[in-house]
């Protein structure tokens, strides 16, 4: 199975399995990390989510991931945790329901000196973000994103 099947499967498995813990499914991935792979489950709910309701999604899917059809997916560690304050968007509907709030968006490569850009959100199409900063309003293309966040005010 290649990394985009696994996701999809652990998506669909993981999704019923939320719902009855009470929360909802935010994000799976399956990367490489150091070596060793990580698929992590990510959960989101208004409230808040508790590591009681983590540990029942994860108690719960870990048995079906031993189902035959993952026979050949290479060894990983389980992590199923909150989508946090400082959330990753990734998904068009990530992008609608925190329109108008502040993110981050970084980039790969530096624009006026700075990695990081922080502006209200102002738009999302198709992958490419618009930011509205100090009234300038700023397209960013996804070739140029690595990584879109809520911002933290502390």
């Amino acid at each position: 199975m290649q990394a985009k099947q696994i996701v999809a499967r652990v998506e669909e498995l993981v999704r019923p399995l939320c719902e009855q813990a009470g929360v909802s499914l935010w994000d799976v991935e399956f990367e490489k990390e150091g070596g060793q792979y990580m698929l992590t489950v990510t959960v989101d709910h208004p409230e808040g989510v508790n590591i009681d309701q983590c540990e029942k999604v994860s108690r719960a899917l870990d048995p079906m991931l031993d189902a035959k059809e993952f026979d050949d997916m290479p060894s990983y560690t389980l992590c199923v945790s909150s989508a946090g304050l400082a959330r990753r968007l990734k998904r068009p509907e990530h992008f609608e329901a925190f329109m108008g709030q502040t993110i981050e968006v970084g980039l790969y490569k530096a624009l006026n000196g700075a990695k990081q850009i922080e502006g209200t959100l102002a738009g999302y199409d198709d992958g490419a973000v618009t930011l509205d900063v100090g009234g300038e309003r700023i397209v960013f293309e996804p070739k140029d994103i690595a990584a879109v966040r809520l911002a933290v005010e502390i």
